[in-house]
Formats: structure tokens, sequence, C-alpha cells
């Protein structure tokens, strides 16, 4: 299996939900983190968290959906930790509504978030994984992004961009000894889809929690150089 010590990764988003969990999850196989977010001081408590496992850990303050924005906060990442190996663009937004009555502004800003984000931020950091010539690369997609749903438009075709994007990437990079994966998971009792309504804190037996998602990063991380988990669904047990 692959050791994960001292890799170096950077979790968009990694202020709280998924990111975090993942963050967690990544600074007790010894991984030092950067995480970028918008909040700057939810990214400081994180970080502070991260520094207690013993790993070097750092933030930028950021929105993914801005290319300035984007190229200063990778630049500060990686003259603070150094090129990273590993990638997970986890940061995205959701909302939901009809298609007539969601605002056209609303629906633009997912596509923006949730597609060009991870476009721009991985356009940033793809270079120093080629000139590597390892690293992985972690998308976090949705099942919102292999079924559509009504009042789901906005969600479902940005997450639908995301798997078209990392599958195409993946046939790219792979010469290069990169393994990219795309996650696909259900409802997950997340920060965003407590916010939602769509799940809730005290349903810890029936719906996925963030521990579950970041456990199966790691585990995708293990697989020998080898190995590639090209995709993953990450379904509760309960119906």
């Amino acid at each position: 299996m692959e050791n994960l010590k001292n890799k170096k990764a950077l979790i968009t988003g990694g202020g709280r939900g998924l990111g975090k969990a993942t963050a967690i999850a990544f600074a007790k196989e010894g991984i030092d983190i950067a995480i970028t977010g918008r909040n700057e001081a939810v990214l400081k408590e994180t970080v502070y968290e991260l520094e207690a496992f013993g790993v070097k850990a750092t933030y930028s303050v950021f929105d993914v959906g801005n290319y300035e924005d984007v190229k200063r906060g990778i630049k500060e990442i990686i003259d603070t930790l150094g090129p990273v190996d590993i990638l997970v663009n986890n940061a995205g937004i959701a909302a939901f509504g009809s298609f007539n009555d969601m605002n056209v502004n609303q629906w633009s800003q997912i596509m923006q978030t949730n597609v060009m984000g991870m476009y721009y931020v991985t356009k940033e950091v793809l270079p120093y994984l080629i000139a590597k010539n390892e690293g992985d690369i972690i998308n976090v997609a949705s099942t919102a992004g292999l079924n559509g749903n009504a009042n789901t438009s906005a969600y479902s075709a940005s997450k639908f961009a995301v798997i078209g994007m990392s599958q195409s990437l993946m046939k790219e990079v792979r010469k290069n000894n990169i393994r990219v994966c795309t996650l696909t998971p259900s409802t997950i009792a997340s920060d965003m889809s407590i916010e939602l309504g769509i799940a809730s804190k005290d349903s810890t037996d029936s719906v996925l929690q963030p521990e579950d998602f970041a456990e199966l990063i790691v585990a995708g991380l293990k697989l020998p150089r080898r190995a590639m988990l090209n995709s993953a669904s990450l379904w509760s047990t309960n119906p």
C-alpha cells in the first residue's frame, strides 16, 4: 500500500464539512496540508486543529470561482508548503429551485464555483504534478451528477460537468503517473447539506457522515501506484 506520510495535500473548501473531515483524516496519516476557503476565521481554527496531529498546516483565503484569486492563493500555498502531491477539489455550492424560478445569477454562480472553480485550481496545480511525474487529483462530484432530478438543474448540471471534465483529465494525465478519481457521494450530513435542510446533525445512524467520505479518499490514495480508483459512489446502507 502507498505510504502517505510526509506527502503534501491541498484541499479546497477545507475549513468545514467534507473538506475538514478529509483534512483531519490526512493529518492522521502524516500528510502536510493546505486548506482553502472564504472564511479566514474558520480556516485558522481548522489549521490549529490539524497542527495538533504534528503535521504542517497552512491556509489561503480565496474564492475558487475567481481565477486571479486562485492564481494568487495557489502561489501562496506553494511558497509556504512546497509543491503538493495531492489535490482534493472539494469546494462547491448548492441551491435548489425550479428551472424557471431560480435566479439567473444564482444558476450562473453555481456553475462558476463548481465547474470553473475546479478547472482554475486544477490548472494551477497540475503543472507541479506533471513536473514530479506523480500525483493524485480527487474531484468531488455527486450522485446529482449521475441523474438529474426536479429542482436540481443548476447543481446537477455542474456536477455532470465535473464528471465529464474529470474523465477527460484522467485520460490525459495517466501517462504522467497522475491518478484522477471522481467521487459521487449520495447525501452526506455535511454543513452544506444540513444548511440546505436535506440532512440532520442527529441522523448519524441513517445518513453518511463526512468521516465516511474521508475514509474512502484515504483508502483510494493508499492503493499501490499501479492501481487507480477511477470513480466511486458512496451510499448509506439505510434506504
